[in-house]
């Protein structure tokens, strides 16, 4: 009788942990490349500017990320955008602006952020509308962030261009 029942127990945990293990488990060995283009602006004399850079910097050992973070003015609106992007990837990932200079935990970014959008691709060109109510000024660092389970992945400071 035991020993049916310590089978039942087992094929429990193996029906339920199977399918939450490949959750939490496969964005490690699974990746989405993105390759987006920048947005063309609408006349020729309205050439995309860039306004901020940074580079993407590792949150720890584990969540590593690479690449470059531009701000860009095309015509009226303004674009995140990700230049040879490589972050470790995760579940639950977003884009945020973050006031915090590099935040590394959930108390930085809850100093005040944005959140643009979830994270298309954890490799690759990828662009994010900034809303026009956004003021640049305000937010210090563009960070990858998973909601989730509220860790860092990566983040790059922001450094205006002249």
């Amino acid at each position: 009788m035991k020993r049916r029942w310590l089978w039942w127990l087992i094929a429990l945990l193996v029906i339920v942990g199977a399918p939450v293990a490949w959750y939490l488990g496969s964005p490690l060995f699974i990746n989405r490349t993105v390759s987006e283009a920048l947005p063309p602006s609408g006349a020729v004399s309205d050439a995309p500017a860039i306004e901020a850079r940074g580079t993407f910097t590792d949150a720890d050992d584990f969540h590593k990320g690479s690449g470059n973070a531009l701000i860009v003015r095309v015509g009226d609106d303004r674009v995140l955008r990700f230049e040879e992007f490589n972050v470790t990837n995760g579940p639950d990932l977003y884009v945020y602006l973050a006031a915090h200079p590099q935040p590394r935990s959930r108390a930085d970014v809850d100093q005040g952020f944005v959140n643009l959008s979830r994270l298309k691709g954890n490799i690759g060109a990828q662009n994010y509308a900034v809303p026009a109510s956004v003021r640049l000024e305000t937010y210090q660092s563009v960070v990858i962030y998973c909601r989730r389970f509220h860790v860092v992945f990566s983040t790059a400071t922001l450094q205006a261009v002249q």
